[in-house]
């Protein structure tokens, strides 16, 4: 017999997400849009990833609540060569597009 907090758990992880993340660092020429792509798909997540005038990095991931904030997490530790020294998270109500796209510098 499932109990009441099973059931919330179960619902909870369909809920949807979408996230617009900014990562600082040393985040450019290090692959991390080639890997935050890579990621993207292993979680199964609609998104966009770009680079910023500013040294920034970009993104935004839709997906379920639990994949999204994996990569949140991820983003945090970036890939092996990069170095992450500040992450912003906003919610967001922009459209994701069907699958992963790395958008133009802005």
């Amino acid at each position: 017999m499932a109990t009441p907090q099973a059931a919330n758990d179960s619902s909870q992880s369909s809920q949807t997400k979408t996230v617009l993340v900014v990562i600082k660092g040393r985040v450019q020429g290090v692959f991390y849009r080639s890997w935050t792509i890579e990621n993207a798909i292993q979680l199964c997540l609609k998104a966009w990833v770009r680079n910023r005038r500013d040294w920034s990095v970009e993104a935004l991931f839709y997906g379920s609540l639990d994949s999204v904030l994996e990569m949140e997490q991820r983003c945090c530790r970036g890939p092996p060569a990069a170095m992450v020294t500040g992450i912003q998270v906003f919610l967001s109500s922009d459209c994701p597009g069907t699958g992963f796209e790395r958008k133009p510098t802005v």
